[in-house]
């Protein structure tokens, strides 16, 4: 095992928010330590996830000893069905997000046969020529962890999504004396979360949310809608304790909140006080004032619960004159319009809406420049590479990382794609580059959506469709049928009946200029020329899809 070079091959993660995965390699093994996706841009019509590009883990999938997980959010565990339907290896996480685990391989019909593995903190295993010890972090979700992995070329630490609660609530808090222990003997390189690099100091703690919480729920006089993200079970059993004492009943509207709550329940990280819990249709016998309610939402999603109440399309819940609702959750970037439309629905509806930026009623999960200042002191790495963040957040924690000690010319920013290989002697090297484009999901089909397909797809909802249907005779070569002209988002077909009209006359004169049998020229020309002619009168350039059925 000694002398072994050890090289890390980021997969995604790096320049971005999500999509998560590292692979650990020597010549002899290999491990991936997360599997996230992705949620598509504005610009990805139609595509459902994006995935990392697992071209290189499967052209060396007999090296693969296993996947452990750091945490349970999409970010980090999403793109696991898409990879265990080629790979048969055991992953390894704590029982909480193998729960979720398992709940998402079930949607694809792989939970049957997957390998998952429970560990508990301080749990040592070893996969190859790698050990893994489980540290405990504290994050938005229960039951991280933080990684102290013993490798060939010497110890290295991934700390995974994490905070330092300095006075954690319910003993969610990152073990900052094991990740001491762990690094006594020195750290060859250290891999961090950078997510809120630019934010000074230390996050705020939930003890401190809780305490504004409480506050709202003492003096609210109506419903009070809570939303949050459905994986974050301690602000959960915040929301169930402090209904509990203020006399209020709870109830859930959203598959995910259901799934997860009973997951924590069986499990006995949530525990719900007697007859808090109650059904959607028993609302109706409690008071305004009795009630709190846990919807799904807080990012805006429109098939969500809280989306639908706002716009009147929830089946069974309405939003009420002087309802008060919590946005317990942080906005994401590309869902602050999606937000700002709910917010302003709601207001629209006479509802009252508190959230992040106006009240303390939501911690980020991530550790802000003080916390990851801590961390490197306590760890003390000789390398360093910065995780989990845009380029702007890499080069911010690249150069935080040398204020506390580490060498620049140690303190790496990578790409992914882009391979490192690190010695026993203390040397490193960057590898030639792998392929770490990003794979785009759409229903079943997997990478097949590539850049022309999403071009043709901006253009379809830029443009619209304009379609030509012809019927030709084959022997004769003519028109038997036709042509007809519909428009699919371009115009509205009855008032400009005249252009389509002209379209047509475009269309016999192309015609008469092409030679029997000529059916792709005829296409082509039909194309073209409609394209010029719509361009000319409207200044638009629709996507023109000519149909020539030959009889």
């Amino acid at each position: 095992m000694a002398g072994k070079p050890v090289s890390l091959y980021p997969l995604g993660g790096l320049g971005e928010i999500g999509m998560n995965c590292m692979l650990y390699k020597t010549d002899k093994s290999m491990v991936m330590v997360d599997c996230g996706l992705m949620f598509p841009e504005d610009y990805h019509f139609g595509v459902d996830v994006v995935i990392p590009c697992f071209d290189f883990v499967l052209s060396n999938k007999q090296m693969l000893h296993g996947i452990v997980l750091t945490h349970g959010h999409e970010d980090h565990i999403g793109a696991l069905p898409w990879l265990l339907q080629n790979v048969d290896v055991p992953v390894y996480g704590s029982e909480f997000t193998l729960g979720l685990v398992e709940n998402k391989l079930r949607e694809h019909d792989l939970d049957q046969w997957a390998d998952l593995r429970p560990v508990r903190p301080y749990d040592r295993v070893l996969l190859g020529d790698f050990h893994f010890n489980f540290f405990p972090v504290c994050h938005s979700i229960i039951q991280g962890f933080g990684l102290g992995i013993e490798t060939p070329v010497g110890r290295m630490v991934h700390t995974g999504d994490f905070k330092i609660d300095r006075n954690p609530l319910g003993g969610h808090a990152t073990d900052l004396a094991a990740f001491r222990s762990f690094s006594d003997e020195g750290i060859k390189l250290m891999l961090s979360d950078s997510t809120n690099v630019g934010s000074e100091g230390f996050a705020l703690t939930e003890r401190e949310i809780k305490v504004s919480l409480r506050e709202i729920f003492s003096t609210a006089k109506g419903r009070i809608l809570v939303s949050l993200f459905s994986s974050h079970i301690q602000r959960m059993q915040e929301v169930f304790d402090l209904a509990d004492a203020e006399g209020r009943k709870v109830a859930i509207s959203g598959k995910s909140l259901y799934r997860n709550i009973e997951l924590a329940r069986e499990l006995g990280h949530l525990k719900v006080p007697k007859r808090t819990l109650i059904d959607v249709d028993m609302m109706d016998a409690y008071g305004d004032s009795e009630l709190v309610l846990l919807v799904t939402g807080s990012q805006g999603e429109p098939l969500a619960a809280l989306p639908r109440m706002a716009v009147g399309e929830h089946r069974h819940l309405k939003i009420k004159e002087g309802d008060l609702v919590l946005l317990s959750s942080r906005f994401i970037p590309g869902n602050v319009r999606a937000i700002n439309r709910v917010i302003n629905n709601l207001y629209r509806l006479g509802a009252e809406v508190l959230y992040e930026k106006m009240h303390g009623i939501h911690a980020s999960g991530h550790a802000h420049a003080g916390e990851l200042t801590l961390m490197l002191q306590t760890v003390r790495p000789e390398y360093f590479i910065p995780v989990h963040g845009e380029y702007r957040h890499l080069v911010k924690h690249q150069r935080l990382a040398v204020e506390c000690g580490v060498e620049e010319e140690k303190s790496l920013v990578v790409d992914n794609g882009q391979p490192v290989t690190f010695f026993e002697d203390g040397t490193m090297v960057f590898e030639p580059r792998i392929s770490a484009e990003k794979i785009l999901v759409d229903g079943k089909g997997v990478g097949d959506v590539g850049q022309s397909v999403l071009k043709e797809r901006h253009l379809l909802a830029g443009e619209g469709m304009v379609i030509v249907v012809v019927v030709v005779d084959e022997a004769t070569g003519e028109i038997t049928m036709g042509p007809d002209i519909m428009s699919k988002g371009f115009v509205f077909e009855q008032e400009y009946r005249h252009l389509l009209d002209d379209a047509k006359c475009i269309v016999l004169d192309v015609h008469e200029n092409i030679a029997p049998g000529e059916t792709e020229k005829l296409k082509e020309r039909i194309r073209s020329a409609l394209r010029r002619f719509f361009r000319k009168v409207l200044g638009r350039d629709p996507v023109v899809v000519p149909l020539v059925i030959t009889t």
